[in-house]
């Protein structure tokens, strides 16, 4: 017998797809008579299936990756609830793609890098950098990255990406073979594992970039050690003001629980006075 577990337990996308599941046909029925047609029922109103676009999946917590969404995938990218989508493209971004993302309330991002093909290595290191600093602000999440395929430049991205996680090398590269085959390209594992990371984090801090206290919650996310030690002590001043808010807030509620008692009238019965 199968097991449905409770709404809550499904994500939103699995949910849709087994709401549009049809029922099974019913068998066809022997009827009586020499001459007799049997005409079968009409067709059920089958709704657009919900498609995940080429070369789709989850990176990390609030980030995804894909090939070029097409219309038929718009119904699946819903279910995400993205705030972003992020192009990797270099040329014009289809109209009925930027109404969608209009239409859904969702920022476009385009960060245009030309496909990489050996043995020119022709991938802008400044590009991936910005991208990355968009990446690490949390207010754009959840979001989509992608190119035309979602394999080469969105593989490059990735394996930036797996490094500020303080991926092992051999992971990121297993990573960036199993979305790029059969055309793995050593030219991107060369630019991922060559890639400067200082400047992304210099732009992070700057005025262009998200800073410390948005960044994502990833487990894995790394810091310089000057940044880290920063970020301690952000958090340490933000809980300061915290318990600071706290108690001017606890001295205001006091401090307005006694004005008004000292504004009752006072009853005198007997040797006592108390508040009426």
């Amino acid at each position: 017998m199968d097991y449905d577990p409770p709404p809550g337990a499904v994500p939103p996308f699995l949910a849709k797809i087994r709401a549009r599941v049809q029922p099974p046909t019913p068998p066809l029925v022997a009827l009586e008579g020499p001459n007799t047609l049997y005409i079968p029922p009409p067709p059920p109103d089958v709704e657009e299936d919900v498609v995940p676009p080429e070369n789709f999946a989850a990176v990390t917590q609030g980030v995804y990756r894909s090939g070029f969404p097409k219309k038929r995938n718009f119904q699946f990218l819903e279910t995400l609830q993205l705030k972003t989508v992020l192009t990797l493209v270099l040329e014009d971004y289809p109209e009925a793609n930027l109404q969608w993302c209009q239409d859904q309330d969702i920022q476009f991002m385009q960060f245009g890098i030309p496909g990489n093909k050996e043995p020119f290595d022709n991938i802008p290191e400044d590009v991936i950098c910005s991208a990355l600093v968009a990446i690490l602000d949390r207010r754009n999440h959840p979001l989509l990255i992608h190119c035309n395929k979602g394999k080469h430049r969105t593989g490059c991205l990735i394996g930036c990406i797996r490094r500020l996680q303080s991926w092992s090398m051999t992971s990121i590269f297993d990573e960036y073979r199993r979305f790029s085959a059969p055309k793995s390209r050593a030219v991107d594992q060369q630019f991922i594992d060559l890639f400067d990371l200082g400047p992304v984090w210099e732009e992070v801090m700057s005025q262009a970039g998200g800073g410390l206290a948005n960044l994502p919650a990833w487990r894995m996310l790394t810091l310089p050690l000057r940044l880290a030690a920063k970020r301690s002590e952000v958090e340490r001043e933000k809980e300061e003001r915290d318990e600071r808010e706290r108690r001017r807030r606890e001295a205001v509620a006091v401090a307005g629980a006694v004005a008004l008692i000292e504004t009752l009238p006072l009853v005198d019965i007997g040797m006592e006075v108390v508040a009426r």
